[in-house]
Parts: C-alpha cells; structure tokens; sequence
C-alpha cells in the first residue's frame, strides 16, 4: 500500500509547488553562470579548498533536493509553519557556507550568502565572486521631524473666503489652526476670530504663540494646519509691529515718513518724473519716435496715477497727521526729533494710512508714558475697525477690549467682556476644571485601589472594571489635567563688589537740544545725590528728558552746563539702555553671547534663565542677526544681569517682559546689594522696585523720599489718574518691599544637638516625661 501511494500522482497543489522550487534552482544556477562568466580569472585552488568547494556544492545540491522533493511521510505544513521552516533552513545553510569558506581562508560577509537555500554565489571556478570597493554605501533616511508627520498626516493649510457675507460686514478668523516648528507644537487647533464690533485683548504669557497669530492673520506666516476665513478676498489686514521704531527712518521729516507708506504710488510718480526729464533730454530736434515711445508710456502712467489717486496723498497724510495730534508745521520736523510717545503716533498713524479693514497691535504701549496710553485708550475706542491687540499692560486691556482671548498651553480660549471680567471668567473656569480633575482622579485611585484588592479573588470582575477604566481614560470624558504654571524662577545677580557710601552726583546740571532754529530746554538745575542701597526710579513724561539724565551721567552725551559722574571708589555700574542691542556680536548665537557674559554660572541656569525671557529649545542656537529687536534687548538685558557691578543704570528694562519675567527682574533689584536708578512707565514694577522717586516737573528733578505709593500721596493728580485705572482682581499698588540683606547673608549659629531639639510636642512621650506624669 506505501509502493502505491509513492507511486500515485502528484495533486495539482504539490505539482505546483514542485515546479516553483525547479524554476528558483534553474535561476540561481543561471545567476552562478552569469557570475563565473564576468568575475576575472582568480588564483587557481590549491587541494584542500577544490575539496571544501565540492562539500560545499554537495551539501547545496541534497539541500535543495529536500526542498523541491518533500518527503512523503513528512505532515503537510500551512503556509506559516512552511515559511518559518524555509527561513530555518536558509539561516542554517548560510552559516555551514560561512563556517566553509572561513575553512579555505575566504573573507565572506552575511550579505554575500543569498540565494533559495542560502547557499553562497560562487563563480564556476570555486571563488567568491568580486566586491566592488567603490559601492556607494546606502543614503540613509533622515528622520521625519513631528512638523514633517503632520503635514503628511493632515490636510494642508487654506484660505478660505466666506460665503454671502452681507455688504460693510468684516471677519476674520483661525479655523483648527495648528503651528509646528519642527519638533515643538506651538497651537493646536486653535479657532476664534475677530468681526465688526470687535477690540479683542490677545493674551498669555511669552512664548504662547500670540505675535505669531498675529502675523498668520496678517498673512506673513502659512500654519502648518487649518484654515483662515475671510469676510471678503480683498480684506486689508495692517499690523504695527513691536518693533515699529526700528523701522522708522530717523533722516526722513515726519512727512516724508507718511508718505514712504505708498511704496507702489509714489514708484509710479517717481516714473512719470523720469519720463518728464527723458522728454526734456529729447529736446525739439530728438527722434520722433522715441518721443511718441515715451509720451504712451506717460499716458499709461497717467492713467496709473489717476487710479491710485496719487495726487491727493498728500492731503491724506496730513489729516492722518491731524488726527494723531502732530501740527502741521511739524511736519518738516525730522522723525529722531520726537519722543517715544510721539513716535507711537507716527508708527500707528502710517498703519491708518493704509485703510486697513483689520487692525493688528503687537505692543503698542512699550516706551509709552501715562499720558500718551490714555490719548490711545481713547482714540481706540472711537475707531470702527475690528482690532487685535497685543499686550502685557492689563490696565490698557481693561480700557480698551470688549473681549479677551487667552493662550495658554498651545491652546486658545474666548471670554466676553473686558480684563477685569476676563480674570472673573478664568478664576471660575480653572476652579470648576480643577474640581472635576480632582473628583475624577479620586475616583479613579479608588478604582484602581479595589482592583488591585481583588485581582486575585475575583479575576473575571477585575477584567471587566480595568476594561471599564482603561475605555473611560481614552474617551473624550475623560478630563486632562490642568495647566500648572509652577515655581516662579528665581534669579540673583552676581555678588555686587563692595562699595563706597557716596556713588554719583549730579551739580547744576542743564541740558537742551534743538535743530539750529528752535531751543528745547529738557531740564536745569538738577542738582541730585545717589548713595549706596539707593534703589531710585525717574519719572516723567516722554521727551521730558529722563533718558538723557541716565545718558549724561555715563559719559555717553555732554551737558550743556554743569557735571555729574560717578563720584564714589570702586564703584562698578552696567548700563543698559534702550539702544543696548546695537552693541551685540551680530554672528553669536544666543547661548554663545549668554556664554561669554556669564560669570560662573552653569549651563543649567543660563538656560533657565534665557527660558525667562523667551529663548528656549532650539531658540537658543539662533544667531544674533536673525532676532527681532525686541529678541535683542532681551538677550542685552539677560547678559547685564550676569555681570558683576555695584551700581545697575537701567533704562525701560521691561519692555518686551511679560508679566512672570518682570516679576523675575523685580525681586533681583529688591535682593540687589548695590545702587540703583532705573527708568520705566510701569507703575507695578517700579512699585516694587524703586524706594526712591525722582520725578521732572517743570524741568526740575524733584526727589521724593520714599516708594510711589509715598509719591502717590504727595502728587494728588497722578493718585486720581492711577486709582481710575485700576483693574478689578489685579493687587493694588502698596509699599515696596524692604528686604534685610544683612539678616539672609548672617551665617546661623548652630550650638550643636539634634535638629529635632525642642521641638517634642508629645508630653507623654519618653520615661522621664512618664514620670513626671505619674508624680502630678
């Protein structure tokens, strides 16, 4: 029965199998012909390799004979276990070839043992086949950044308009809209949006994202994802930038600078001048076709020119002019002339001449006196276009926005109303968040608590309530933990060398400055004395000479009468001003230039202190050219505060902070061992920075012999103007805080004992304690 079943045909299934593994053998023996045919002529084998080689090709012909002809007593395999077996054999084979060829004293590598039963690919003769030694080794693949995976991932970004949106109506808006920067999420799906009516507060800390909605918004930047939504196709969106007075051209009047706004206008007059004094060139007796050539092309300007208005421009500029408050006559005033409150003016009122639909403001209060933030608390009420603002000032917020939109953790949040219902809003959101992350986590504690109690006891209930958990923790019920802000980063700066009780002097000092024509006298007479620990803030309006009081102190500017210096021995002062970024090494990285000014301090604190001030992740290896100049004065003002001195001269220090980072600064100065004279428009920092007033009035400097609530009470005006501005949730201003250098720098006595001494609360506790109890 056995002879008649080996002798019975093969099924179609077997037969097929059979012929597969005939076709691979004949392929390989090909490959071996083909390869013996183009290897070059090799040393000829001695005995003892010819016969490895015939082993080797016997122990390759019976494996492949035992693949094609399976045995018949052998179960038939599936598919699975078949290839698992295939996989097997081959491993086996390559290695017996290795152990061969490593016999004859050949070099062969895994990747040269190939073929159906690992069999190795060796020419007719018996060598291996050659190795070409200038094969290009594989390119690798680089490694897709998380940025790279979601635009693969996702759709890409577009610009929608809307439909049927009615006449005069104006939106724009963020759909689902998501930033990536390589490796860091900066939004995520992020929606809200701006309309008619509308004077939106964007805030959050630095870093949150808000400058580059801005600039999505403004259609500078393309989101890695998401959608933004247009009333119309032609919306005009205008953005004053941060760094707006870096952009102003100090040479121009203050027309010329109004007027550098019509780039595409004033090229198409520019044109038509050019071709007037071409036609001129001509003359009379000139080529008559060259001169028709010329006339059409002044006819095409001319109709240009008609289109665009050119000629009324002008007459455009100079009420812009009026209505930020600049008299004509200044208009032939050159731009460096103005203050920094006046220079706000010029920035805005260039963005008004746009006629923009959408109006952008990204910091507009930095370097800006009182008096100028109330002119545009005002003037921004009274305008009808939908605006974004921009800004850390939440008394200016509280004035101007009808609602806020907080970002936070990459995510952004609507509230109606003002700040002050903004902070109400939150409070209560946060306080509901966190009661419900808590309950649930008490929840889920217990869960996990029984289930760890009766895993063994009651395994199939366990199952059934860890599936029940584990679906709950992935469902969209779950809730996420809350953001936590943490710890406030503390920061001191270097140990301040020792110094002398007199510091600086100011005598008779006078100082003007004019074009020639007319004289402005900044302030005379200032006669003031700086001592050691004195923490002295300057006030005044802008242009009232604040800055040049600092400057002339320093030697950087001549009075025009009288002196003033540093007076005292050994006295060390930083100076930073407003301008301190323009002395930056431009081809630096940020953590080289935080490197070279750092006095001793690791690596670890460098970068939390440059996290402080919004350089984090790979921000730190930009280099300085690359930053924007808000970037600059925070790497200036980061570097100051590594350097030892005595005496710190800080010229509007927080622009560009925001609020954690000013808090930061803030408690440095008031652990500063040295002198301080610093000037800023932010009453809460110099609140808690200054015990010291100086105030110019009336071109005098007035000292105040106290902190600026002390200032407050003497000046009743500036007390009704700061109290009426107070926002609701936000501390008040109080005392600045005094803090005892001496007490934390005292060494503590230790009389020795244990650190637990005195401190037994148990009177019952110990025999003699016991005693003592039992004799009362």
């Amino acid at each position: 029965a056995l002879d008649d079943d080996l002798d019975a045909p093969l099924s179609k299934k077997e037969l097929k199998a059979k012929q597969k593994a005939e076709k691979k053998a004949q392929k390989q023996a090909e490959q071996q012909q083909e390869a013996a045919a183009t290897a070059p002529p090799q040393k000829k084998m001695n005995a003892k390799e010819a016969a490895l080689q015939k082993l080797l090709e016997m122990e390759a012909a019976d494996a492949a004979r035992a693949s094609a002809e399976p045995e018949p007593d052998t179960p038939k395999l599936s598919k699975k276990e078949q290839k698992k077996a295939d996989k097997l054999a081959a491993k086996k084979a390559a290695k017996a070839a290795k152990r061969a060829a490593k016999k004859a004293g050949i070099d062969l590598d895994a990747e040269e043992v190939n073929g159906v039963n690992g069999v190795q690919d060796f020419t007719a003769n018996g060598d291996a086949p050659a190795v070409d030694a200038q094969a290009a080794p594989k390119p690798k693949k680089d490694k897709m950044t998380l940025e790279d995976k979601v635009r693969k991932e996702r759709p890409p970004p577009r610009i929608r308009v809307m439909e049927s949106a009615q006449p005069g109506y104006v939106a724009l808006r963020l759909e689902n809209v998501g930033i990536f920067f390589r490796e860091q999420e900066v939004l995520k799906d992020v929606t809200w949006g701006v309309q008619t009516g509308d004077r939106i507060g964007l805030v959050g800390q630095n870093g949150a994202g808000k400058t580059t909605q801005l600039r999505i918004l403004a259609g500078e930047l393309e989101p890695t994802t998401g959608d933004v939504v247009k009333s119309s196709k032609d919306l005009r969106v205008a953005m004053l930038r941060q760094e707006f007075v870096d952009e102003l051209v100090l040479e121009r009047t203050l027309m010329e600078e109004f007027m550098s706004v019509f780039t595409e206008e004033n090229k198409i007059l520019q044109d038509l001048r050019d071709a007037e004094k071409e036609l001129e060139a001509l003359g009379g007796g000139g080529d008559p076709d060259k001169m028709q050539e010329i006339l059409d092309n002044m006819q095409k300007l001319q109709g240009k020119a008609d289109a665009k208005g050119v000629y009324a421009l002008a007459s455009r500029a100079r009420k812009v002019m009026d209505l930020m408050g600049f008299t004509e006559d200044e208009g032939n005033d050159p731009v460096r002339s103005f203050s920094g409150g006046w220079k706000m003016r010029i920035g805005l009122g260039k963005v008004l001449l746009l006629e923009p639909n959408v109006l952008l403001l990204d910091e507009p209060t930095n370097h800006l006196d009182l008096e100028s933030v109330e002119w545009l608390e005002e003037f921004l009420r009274q305008q009808q276009i939908p605006m974004i603002i921009v800004s850390h000032d939440r008394e200016f917020l509280d004035q101007v926005c009808t609602k806020t939109v907080d970002a936070e953790g990459g995510i952004c949040t609507e509230y109606d109303g003002n700040y002050s219902r903004f902070l109400e809003l939150k409070k209560a959101r946060m306080d509901a968040w966190n009661a419900a992350y808590n309950a649930q986590e008490k929840k889920i504690k217990e869960e996990r608590q029984w289930i760890n109690k009766f895993k063994v006891k009651q395994p199939q209930a366990v199952k059934q309530r860890t599936a029940k958990l584990e679906k709950l923790m992935k469902s969209d019920d779950y809730v996420k933990k809350p953001p936590f802000t943490g710890k406030p980063f503390r920061f001191r700066f270097p140990e301040a060398p020792r110094l002398s009780p007199e510091v600086a002097e100011f005598k008779s000092l006078y100082h003007s400055y004019g074009n020639g024509e007319t004289l402005n006298r900044l302030f005379e007479d200032v006669n003031l004395f700086v001592e050691k620990g004195d923490r002295i803030a300057v006030l005044g309006p802008n242009g009232s000479g604040k800055s040049t009081l600092l400057r002339i102190l320093m030697g950087k500017e001549d009075p025009d009468k009288g002196e003033a210096g540093l007076v005292g021995q050994n006295v060390i002062a930083n100076y930073f001003e407003q301008n301190q970024a323009d002395t930056l090494d431009l081809e630096k990285t940020v953590i080289e230039t935080i490197q070279g000014a750092s006095n001793g301090q690791s690596y670890n604190e460098l970068r939390a202190l440059l996290g402080q001030f919004l350089f984090k992740g790979d921000a730190v290896e930009k280099k300085i050219k690359f930053l924007s100049g808000g970037e600059k004065a925070r790497v200036s003002l980061a570097c100051m505060m590594l350097r030892p001195a005595n005496l710190l001269i800080l010229d509007e220090p927080t622009n560009h902070l925001d609020i954690p980072a000013k808090e930061m600064l803030e408690e440095a100065l008031q652990h500063f061992a040295g002198s301080v004279m610093v000037i800023s428009h932010d009453r809460y920092f110099i609140s808690k920075a200054a015990t010291t007033i100086v105030a110019i009035e009336d071109k005098k400097a007035v000292k105040y012999q106290g902190d600026y609530k002390f200032y407050m009470e003497k000046s009743k005006h500036v007390k009704e103007k700061v109290e009426a501005r107070y926002v609701k949730g936000v501390d008040r201003i109080g005392s600045a805080p005094i803090v005892d250098l001496e007490e934390l720098t005292k060494p503590k006595r230790n009389f020795g004992g244990a650190k637990t001494a005195n401190q037994v609360s148990r009177k019952n506790k110990g025999i003699k304690n016991a005693k003592r109890n039992a004799m009362s």
